[in-house]
């Protein structure tokens, strides 16, 4: 298995680049379950007021147990990544008082480090081949040894499910997409506090902070074992909000230029001309592009891209900007 290294020094970078497919590689995808404890999603449980509104609307507990079995099945390894919390971290490190989560957890004495509220829900348990990470203290689960467990393993692609959406799930996914890691979310195994904290999360923020919000269905649809099929004309275009965009008319791949789709949105919309490289998954006949349905008619894609468009759009070498600011550079090191 090819090993890839996220960098801890110089430019910005896409772990998957290399990558051709627009599926999840099974040798290189993790299944990251944040949070799924008693206190969430169990009835008496610290947060379950708050939380059991779109718990139950999503079912997001029989999504979750069907995301992790199908995970396991295929050979994906699922993460676990819950809170927990004792008397040393708010007594020594008044961690109360670093947020208003951190107070909110506080007060309401959530993930008490050995309690019934910080285990495991019942339906879903870790097995002996799943990994229990270390406990997370707010929101960001990149502050465990979630990276070095993704590093071993030659992991590209993160998928995250659990809760909360607009916390714990977001913080996550924002880490994983700046440390590189190709990030998808599950709409339907995923919760909140409130309906509006998980609308927000995932129609508007998800869409634009990682390369998908999808289905468990599309999820374990898209994990790769065999060659994926060309996209074809008739394929069914998605953003990466889930919501459709319109069906393929034409694949134009002919090495001439970059390669495109040529989408049709339906009455009184024009076509568009998709970038081929837009594409990040393919389910059956269900075609997904890294980029939120509503933003698709403010791009730049009413006419065929060509090299010299897309060459434009990469900016200038390195070697030839002399400010990096146009009139400054960058201070340096104090």
């Amino acid at each position: 298995m090819e090993h890839h290294t996220r960098p801890t020094t110089g430019p910005a970078t896409y772990l998957p680049k290399a990558e051709t497919g627009r599926t999840l590689p099974a040798d290189r995808t993790v299944l990251l379950v944040i949070d799924p404890v008693n206190d969430f999603l169990s009835e008496g449980g610290a947060a379950w007021e708050m939380t059991k509104g779109t718990v139950e609307k999503n079912n997001v507990i029989p999504n979750l147990k069907r995301a992790i079995d199908g995970a396991r099945s295929q050979g994906i390894p699922v993460l676990f990544g819950p809170m927990a919390y004792t008397e040393e971290d708010y007594a020594l490190h008044n961690l109360q008082k670093r947020s208003g989560i951190n107070r909110l957890m506080f007060e309401n004495k959530m993930f008490l480090a050995g309690s019934w509220g910080a285990d495991f829900h019942p339906e879903i348990q870790p097995q002996a081949q799943d990994i229990v990470l270390l406990p997370h203290k707010s929101c960001d689960v990149f502050q465990t040894d979630l990276a070095e467990h993704l590093e071993s393993r030659g992991i590209t692609h993160l998928v995250i499910a659990g809760m909360t959406a607009n916390l714990c799930c977001e913080s996550t996914g924002r880490h994983g997409t700046e440390a590189g890691y190709d990030v998808t979310f599950l709409s339907d195994a995923i919760g909140a506090a409130g309906l509006p904290e998980y609308e927000a999360a995932i129609h508007i923020n998800f869409p634009l902070i990682s390369n998908g919000v999808i289905t468990v269905d599309d999820f374990l649809a898209s994990i790769e074992h065999s060659p994926v099929p060309a996209i074809e004309a008739g394929d069914t275009v998605h953003g990466s909000d889930d919501a459709e965009i319109g069906n393929v008319k034409k694949v134009v791949n002919d090495g001439d230029g970059p390669g495109y789709l040529v989408v049709g949105q339906g009455l009184l919309k024009s076509d568009v001309y998709v970038p081929l490289d837009a594409v990040v998954r393919r389910s059956g006949t269900d075609v997904f592009i890294n980029l939120p349905t509503l933003i698709v008619g403010k791009m730049p894609w009413t006419e065929p891209p060509t090299a010299a468009t897309t060459s434009a759009k990469q900016g200038p070498p390195a070697a030839a900007v002399e400010k990096l600011y146009g009139s400054y550079a960058p201070t340096g090191r104090a």
